[in-house]
């Protein structure tokens, strides 16, 4: 962990930026006390969703695809 004052992070912020970047840990200091910790993030793992995963939970009607009623394309159209 790296112990550094406000006044070092502001003078060159994007350096020390790629250091937490580069799996460093930065201990922000105020007076010579801790007030922050700056820190990489852990990427978030993206998963797919399972294929059929409300299979059964509905049921798609047979008129699905017909054309909509006139009274509610006018609607839209308005």
């Amino acid at each position: 962990m790296i112990r550094i004052s406000i006044d070092e992070i502001k003078r060159d912020f994007l350096r020390y930026l790629e250091r937490v970047e580069a799996g460093e840990t930065l201990v922000i200091l105020r007076a010579g006390k801790p007030v922050a910790e700056m820190k990489p993030t852990v990427p978030e793992e993206i998963t797919s969703r399972p294929f059929g995963l409300c299979a059964g939970e509905f049921i798609v009607p047979d008129d699905f695809d017909e054309p909509l009623p006139e009274n509610i394309i006018s609607e839209f159209e308005n």
